[in-house]
């Protein structure tokens, strides 16, 4: 499933810097906290990687 915003994919990618090691559990705050603790790491990369090109900044809920 592809991230629906920009916000929405560089939260993942902060998580999913986390789940590697490559950024401390205890920095994470919001959404990338959020991400974290309930997504996979596939789930993540597969958010990570979406193309930020034509995305909007945010999604209206």
């Amino acid at each position: 499933m592809p991230a629906k915003s920009q916000s929405q994919q560089e939260a993942a990618a902060v998580a999913l810097a986390a789940k590697r090691g490559d950024k401390k559990v205890s920095e994470l705050k919001g959404a990338s906290k959020s991400m974290y603790e309930s997504m996979t790491e596939k789930e993540l990369e597969e958010f990570a990687s979406t193309k930020r090109k034509g995305l909007p900044d945010h999604v209206k809920h």
